[in-house]
């Protein structure tokens, strides 16, 4: 992603209508994109804080206690829990790592901050998006007026 300081400016003034109308829609396009994409990270973040909360509930007094495990999404068996020190973390990308249950937990309060960061940046970028394509249907709004005043004016000279 380009920094402030990489991206060309434009003045929005020099442009005509339908150049104001392509950056409009691109600057929509984007917005799009991009709330779609901190929809699916705030989506992973809930899936590992829900690891977490899991992790956290395994406690000494949990041992032996029945639980269901899922085989598929829709497909439960009995289970028993016999050891609740280590889980199976799934570290991403088909790997996976036996871990403590204090180390799990570590490793999923950090997946949870991480995407948090990722979260704020992307809804900087956001925000700041929304606020150039304002910036841009306002020079829209005032271009036109500008037109509909000069064709009155040259409506009445006639």
């Amino acid at each position: 992603m380009a920094t402030p300081a990489e991206q060309p400016t434009l003045d929005l003034g020099e442009l005509s209508l339908p150049q104001l109308q392509q950056v409009k829609s691109q600057l929509e396009e984007e917005i799009g994109y991009l709330t779609n994409s901190y929809a699916k990270l705030k989506k992973a973040q809930a899936t590992f804080r829900e690891c977490l909360n899991s992790v956290q509930a395994l406690t000494p007094s949990a041992e032996n206690a029945t639980t269901l495990i899922p085989l598929t999404t829709s497909l439960y068996v009995p289970g028993r829990l016999t050891d609740v020190k280590t889980v199976i973390v799934d570290l991403g990308t088909g790997y996976y790592a036996e871990k403590s249950t204090a180390d799990a937990a570590k490793f999923y309060e950090g997946k949870v901050k991480y995407l948090q960061g990722n979260l704020d940046q992307l809804q900087a970028t956001i925000t700041g998006k929304q606020d150039n394509l304002q910036v841009v249907v306002d020079v829209m709004n005032y271009k036109i007026s500008q037109q509909n005043k000069s064709a009155s004016a040259t409506a009445a000279a006639k």
